[in-house]
């Protein structure tokens, strides 16, 4: 094939695949029955600032209904967690799991002078940044670089989606996103594309279509492998007929069907509630606790539960106050939700926010995020938290 022809048809198939990890050998050969003994992290994120004071609602607290009066959740409709702070009702589907000690609650969570931007704020939660700080590798893609047992193969993390986010990307190794492991494996068993693959080794030498080949190899290698092994499993939960619930069937495929993946990242949008917040983002979290109650009883059903650690985030809260048009506007400090068989801190983690002790409006951060994911790396993914963020962050006891 021709110099011209190849670099055509390789960057068509390469775009159609959206996989750019780091790997050359390919693994079809690796036995499908080695089922995955590893632990799982799955990252939720939660794109547009979901306000966290009406997610997990300090009913107890007389200003969150002084700075609130419109968009506040009435006391009678939380889901009570304590004395001072409950789920909103949109959230019922948590409880079941909160009650059996599957989930745990951080209040607080953020960073120090932190960043109102969308975008800004997004990359220093997904590269672990200071505000200050300006990456291009994420803090997963930095985790994939770190020589950890099974990092050399480039599904390792997988995003359930069609492109691959900055917190998947490193240096050297990247994870692969894709939606679909039939679709993948059609794409990458089309004719064209397998004559490419074993054809044009001569380009394998060459600076930029080495690499391009080189991405082919493994894409092929990585469509064969999470098509062959997934479809083992065949699913026997009923999920909700939602996106955001079909990547976590995705994802509960995977981990069933004995993937050897140690990161899984999805997502769900539309937390920007400036206006009118009642009704987005009280159909939003519906989406969301609807989903998370199935993919945490399928694991639990499969006993995978135990081996899974679930961590939501969004990149910021919002203000305390409401803003005119029955919303809320940008924030800081934030909640996350933690779910897992092993969680050694069930429940609320720490204090509920301080609503009489902000910082021009906003809340003041207890816990900076990447204390969260040092102490996931350290105690989960095994491998030094320094190693990944660049310096040392003290570990917390939720796991």
């Amino acid at each position: 094939m021709e110099r011209r022809d190849f670099l055509k048809k390789a960057t068509f198939a390469a775009a159609g695949t959206l996989v750019v990890p780091a790997f050359i050998k390919p693994f079809e050969a690796l036995a499908l029955d080695e089922l995955s003994l590893y632990k799982n992290l799955v990252v939720v994120q939660l794109s547009g600032g979901n306000d966290g004071l009406n997610t997990v609602v300090p009913f107890g607290n007389d200003i969150y209904y002084q700075m609130r009066n419109g968009i506040a959740i009435k006391p009678e409709d939380v889901i009570k967690l304590n004395d001072m702070q409950g789920l909103n009702p949109n959230l019922s589907c948590l409880k079941e799991l909160y009650d059996q000690g599957w989930m745990s609650i951080i209040n607080d969570v953020g960073y120090p002078n932190p960043d109102r931007s969308h975008f800004r704020s997004m990359d220093i939660w997904q590269t672990a940044s200071d505000a200050n700080q300006y990456l291009s590798t994420g803090w997963i893609g930095r985790y994939l670089d770190s020589n950890c047992q099974t990092c050399k193969f480039p599904y390792t993390a997988i995003e359930v989606d069609d492109s691959l986010s900055l917190a998947m990307k490193g240096l050297s190794k990247k994870g692969i996103a894709l939606k679909d492991p039939a679709a993948l494996f059609r794409n990458t068993n089309e004719p064209f594309f397998r004559e490419m693959i074993q054809s044009d080794k001569e380009h394998l030498d060459e600076e930029n279509l080495g690499y391009l080949y080189k991405t082919m190899i493994e894409t092929s290698s990585s469509a064969n492998y999470i098509q062959n092994t997934s479809k083992i499993y065949k699913p026997n939960y009923t999920y909700p007929n939602s996106a955001f619930a079909n990547q976590l069937k995705t994802v509960s495929k995977f981990i069933c069907s004995g993937l050897k993946t140690r990161v899984y990242y999805v997502s769900l949008s539309g937390f920007d509630t400036h206006v009118n917040q009642l009704n987005q983002q009280g159909r939003l979290l519906q989406q969301y606790a609807e989903g998370m109650n199935a993919f945490v009883k399928n694991l639990h059903q499969n006993n995978k539960l135990e081996d899974t650690l679930v961590i939501t985030f969004s990149e910021f809260g919002r203000r305390v106050a409401q803003n005119a048009s029955n919303g809320t506007d940008h924030g800081t400090a934030n909640n996350m939700f933690l779910f897992g068989g092993r969680l050694k801190k069930q429940g609320i983690y720490n204090a509920a926010p301080d609503l009489a002790n902000l910082d021009n409006g906003d809340l003041k951060y207890q816990v900076d995020f990447r204390e969260v994911y040092g102490t996931i790396l350290d105690k989960w993914l095994d491998v030094n938290n320094s190693q990944v963020l660049n310096k040392r962050f003290n570990t917390l006891g939720f796991i």
